[in-house]
């Protein structure tokens, strides 16, 4: 295999497996707000603040990744 069909597939994996890394810290976050807030309901409005942040740098580790797997896809600095 070439050099590009290794990139092709280093891509792939940067961007399926941050999706599904994504998805489950969201999910798991969303599990926690919302056993806290049904423990604790008076904290409503400062769990979902801080939920809702997280779920920004949740998500915008994410996008660093599909950032760099398109950096590798279209300037790919390992062609020669």
């Amino acid at each position: 295999m070439t050099n590009v069909a290794f990139v092709a597939l280093a891509c792939g994996l940067i961007i399926g497996l941050g999706a599904i890394g994504a998805c489950i810290g969201i999910a798991i976050m969303g599990g926690k707000y919302l056993e806290a807030s049904a423990r604790q309901p008076e904290l409503i409005n400062t769990l979902q603040t801080k939920m809702f942040l997280l779920a920004g740098l949740i998500d915008a580790a994410f996008l660093i990744g599909v950032g760099i797997a398109l950096l590798f896809a279209f300037a790919n600095p390992f062609v020669g």
